[in-house]
């Protein structure tokens, strides 16, 4: 008997950090992680790849949102706050994972519905354990929300 491959899931990194990209990138693909990992470099990025506008008309909807709060032209705040009030994609389970360790921040962020809110390890092989932690978690424990 075969084990099923498991179906990839589609995550969406708002993060404007090249090295925390790249680094993100090898952590998931070393945790053995079936994904598809696409990247929006700021808020008004990735709200431009959920609202399928020009540049992103085929963009798949994410099985989650891994967002960072510290970035150019709109903060993940606001994208977070955005994402929440458009009943086609709150459902969208949204990681807040940040340098931040601001407690206004993490209010913000619960109270706007983020479903966590991760502290990036600053120490390089610190940020690539927890990544791939979170890799496993989300392959083997997480019910993502069926598609709308």
């Amino acid at each position: 008997m075969t084990t099923p491959t498991p179906t990839p899931i589609e995550i969406l990194l708002v993060e404007d950090s090249e090295p925390d990209i790249i680094l993100t990138e090898e952590a998931f693909a070393s945790a053995g992680v079936a994904n598809r990992l696409h990247v929006a470099r700021d808020g008004v990025e990735a709200l431009e790849f959920l609202h399928h506008e020009p540049g992103f008309e085929d963009a798949p909807r994410p099985d989650i949102i891994l967002l960072d709060i510290n970035m150019p032209r709109m903060n993940g705040l606001e994208v977070l706050a955005e994402l929440k009030r458009d009943p086609d994609l709150r459902s969208i389970p949204v990681i807040v994972l940040t340098t931040s360790q601001a407690d206004e921040d993490i209010l913000r962020s619960y109270q706007t519905h983020a479903a966590s809110y991760v502290v990036k390890p600053v120490d390089f092989e610190h940020f690539y354990q927890a990544i791939q932690a979170f890799g496993r978690y989300m392959l083997s424990v997480v019910r993502l929300p069926p598609s709308v």
